[in-house]
């Protein structure tokens, strides 16, 4: 038990240094695209659309660092299908992200530097981190286990 415990201490930490990571380059590119370095960026009046240009670039940075990090350990089979969650679950973590954005700009009407990282970078990508943990573990990268049939052979 104290081994699995420790296991998923590892899993967690990994998972979240990505994440800070992602966050980063979600922040980053999100700022820049709506607010330059003047306060209105090319995507000033887009924030949704910069907002899903920022977590797409995110997504690959978290994409490559759990693959090769956080799940870097677990044996897994090339799978198309694989893929194809990953960008379905990423989608609805986009949703989260965006709707935490939107619900800010559009139903509270703040707008501006702070409210947008608060609730699309801060609040949003809080939400969608928890999802995506629990989501990835268990249907992006799950453990591949072997067939019930295989049989184990050994090198003399």
């Amino acid at each position: 038990m104290a081994g699995s415990a420790l296991d998923w201490l590892k899993k967690s930490g990994a998972f979240l240094i990505v994440g800070g990571v992602a966050f980063l380059v979600d922040a980053g590119v999100y700022n820049g695209l709506v607010f330059g370095f003047t306060g209105t960026g090319p995507l000033y009046d887009a924030p949704l659309v910069a907002k899903i240009t920022a977590i797409a670039v995110a997504t690959l940075v978290t994409y490559v660092g759990n693959r090769y990090w956080t799940f870097g350990t677990r044996s897994l089979r090339r799978r198309f299908s694989r893929y194809l969650i990953f960008i379905f679950l990423n989608a609805v973590a986009i949703l989260l992200q965006l709707g935490c954005l939107a619900f800010s700009r559009y139903v509270l009407g703040l707008e501006g530097p702070i409210p947008d990282n608060l609730a699309g970078t801060l609040i949003g990508q809080a939400l969608a981190t928890v999802f995506r943990f629990f989501t990835y573990d268990k249907w992006v990268f799950p453990e591949d286990k072997p067939t019930s049939g295989a049989v184990a052979v050994e090198a003399g």
